[in-house]
C-alpha cells in the first residue's frame, strides 16, 4: 500500500491502463485504501477514471465512490449504467446509498433502485429518501444492532453476531421491547461477564440518548457534541427504533454548513466550487454585488447632500472612508461572533443585557480610537473641533454598528432565516451607510455649516 498517491505511482497506473494490462493493475491496487482509490480516480481524465472503476470490485470501489469529488463522480455516475450503479450501492450503508442516488438525474432514480439485487436494502432506501432533507431521518442509516430484552444472553450474542454483518461498524448495542420500541442500551462489557443463564432485561442500560425523525440535523450534531457520541438511535413518534446516525453524517454536517455559512459571509448566495462555470460563479456572486453597488449609491447620494461641507471642511473628506471601514469592520466582528455562537448554542441571557454589553464594549473601544484621532490631527495640525467631530462620529458609528451586528443575525435567526446570511456584505453595506449618515450629521451639527 502506498503511503500517498505519487505521481510517479500514478504514471505507473497510466502506464498500465494504456497497456490494459488488467491483472497488474488488480495487483497493483489490490490492498489501496478506498480514500487512495478516490485520489487516483480524481487525478485520471474520465476514460481512464471510468475503465478503472468498473475493472476493481465493487466491495473496493463503493467507499471509493463516496470519496471521490462531487463533480468527477457526476461524470463517473453518468458513465455507468443502471444495472453498474446498483452493484455499487449493494455494498454500502443505507445512508450513503441514499447520498448517492439523491446525486442521479430523477430517470434514473428508479431504474437504479429497481436493480437493487437486495430488496430489504432498496425498500430501506426507498424510507429514507422520503425524508425531508436536513432532518435525522435523510441523515440516519437503517443498519444497527439491536437486541430484545426478552432474550438470554446466548440467544443474543448468536443475534448480534448475524446482524453485525450488515453494519459497517458497531458503536452501540440498542435494546428494544417486544413493538421495537428502544428502551435503552447495552454494554459489551456487561454482556461479556453476565452469566448465559441471564436476559437482556437483567442487563441492560436504561439511559439513552435518541433523536426524533423529523429533528433538525444541525440540533442532532449539537446533542452529539454535548455528550460526546459516536452514533445515536433515531425514534418515531412511538418511540419506535428506525435508525441510527453515525458521528461521519454529522462531520459531513458541519462540513456543508461550515462552507455554506462562509460562502454566505463573503456574499456568495449558492454552494459553487472553484471549477463550476462562469455563468453558476456569476448568479452565486452577483447579487450580493447589486446590494454592495447600491449601498455605495446610497453612500454617495448622502455625501452629495453634504457637498457645503466638503467644501468648507475638505478634511471631513479623507476621513470618510476610515468611518465606513471601522463601521463595516466592527459590524462584521459582532455579528461573526453572533452566528457563531448561534451555531453552537451557546447564547445565553437576555437581549437587554447583550445590549448594555455590546454598547459598553464599543464605547471602550471607540474612546481608545478616539483618542489616536486626536494624536494623529494633533500631529497634522487639524483644527480641535475637526478632531473632535472626527473622534464623536468614530464612537457613535461603532456604537450602532456592534448592535446592528448584534442583533440582525438573533432577529433574522428567531424568524426562521439562516444567521450567516447577516455576516459580510449585508452588515458591511448597511454599516457604510449609516456610518457616513451619521459622520456628516455630527459634522454639520458640531462644525455649523
Amino acid at each position: 500500500m502506498a503511503a500517498e498517491v505519487t505521481k510517479e505511482f500514478l504514471e505507473e497506473i497510466k502506464q498500465l491502463i494504456s497497456a490494459n494490462d488488467e491483472k497488474a493493475l488488480l495487483n497493483l491496487l489490490s490492498e489501496e485504501h478506498p480514500a487512495d482509490i478516490a485520489e487516483i480516480i480524481d487525478e485520471l481524465d474520465l476514460d481512464n477514471a471510468t475503465y478503472l472503476f468498473k475493472l476493481l470490485d465493487s466491495e473496493q470501489t463503493a467507499e471509493a465512490l463516496l470519496e471521490i469529488h462531487e463533480d468527477d463522480r457526476e461524470k463517473i455516475l453518468k458513465n455507468l449504467s443502471a444495472e453498474e450503479i446498483a452493484d455499487e450501492i449493494d455494498e454500502m450503508d443505507t445512508d450513503d446509498a441514499v447520498d448517492i442516488i439523491q446525486e442521479l438525474p430523477v430517470e434514473r432514480v428508479e431504474k437504479v433502485i429497481s436493480e437493487i439485487e437486495d430488496d430489504s436494502h432498496a425498500k430501506d432506501i426507498v424510507e429514507l429518501l422520503n425524508y425531508e432533507e436536513g432532518t435525522a431521518g435523510s441523515l440516519m442509516a437503517k443498519e444497527l444492532v439491536k437486541v430484545k430484552e426478552t432474550w438470554m444472553v446466548p440467544t443474543c450474542v448468536r443475534k448480534m453476531r448475524s446482524q453485525a454483518q450488515e453494519v459497517t461498524r458497531v458503536h452501540s448495542i440498542y435494546v428494544v421491547d417486544k413493538e421495537n420500541r428502544l428502551i435503552g442500551r447495552l454494554s459489551l462489557k456487561d454482556l461479556l461477564v453476565a452469566s448465559p443463564k441471564d436476559r437482556v432485561s437483567d442487563i441492560y442500560i436504561p439511559k439513552v440518548d435518541s433523536v426524533h425523525v423529523s429533528d433538525k440535523g444541525e440540533d442532532v450534531a449539537l446533542l452529539m457534541q454535548k455528550y460526546d457520541l459516536e452514533a445515536i438511535p433515531v425514534v418515531d413518534d412511538d418511540n419506535t427504533l428506525i435508525g441510527r446516525i453515525t458521528i461521519d453524517d454529522i462531520v459531513d454536517l458541519i462540513k456543508e454548513e461550515a462552507e455554506k455559512d462562509y460562502q454566505m459571509a463573503a456574499g456568495i448566495t449558492e454552494d459553487i466550487d472553484a471549477d463550476d462555470s462562469i455563468l453558476d460563479k456569476t448568479k452565486a456572486r452577483l447579487p450580493w454585488l447589486i446590494l454592495g453597488l447600491v449601498g455605495g449609491l446610497a453612500a454617495a447620494s448622502i455625501m452629495g447632500g453634504f457637498e457645503e461641507a466638503l467644501t468648507n471642511f475638505p478634511e471631513l473628506f479623507y476621513f470618510t472612508p476610515l468611518i465606513a471601514a471601522m463601521a463595516g469592520n466592527v459590524g462584521v466582528q459582532s455579528s461573526a461572533i453572533i452566528v457563531q455562537g448561534l451555531a453552537n448554542n451557546n447564547i445565553k441571557g437576555s437581549m437587554i443585557n447583550r445590549m448594555f454589553k455590546e454598547i459598553g464594549l464599543s464605547i471602550i473601544n471607540g474612546v481608545l480610537l478616539a483618542a489616536l484621532i486626536f494624536v494623529f490631527g494633533f500631529f497634522l495640525n487639524y483644527s480641535t473641533n475637526i478632531s473632535v467631530t472626527i473622534s464623536i462620529s468614530l464612537i457613535m458609528v461603532i456604537i450602532l454598528a456592534s448592535l446592528i451586528g448584534t442583533f440582525v443575525p438573533l432577529i433574522l435567526d428567531k424568524n426562521g432565516i439562516d444567521p450567516a446570511v447577516a455576516t459580510g456584505p449585508f452588515i458591511t453595506t448597511s454599516n457604510d451607510i449609516f456610518g457616513i449618515f451619521i459622520f456628516f450629521y455630527i459634522a454639520k451639527l458640531i462644525l455649523g455649516f
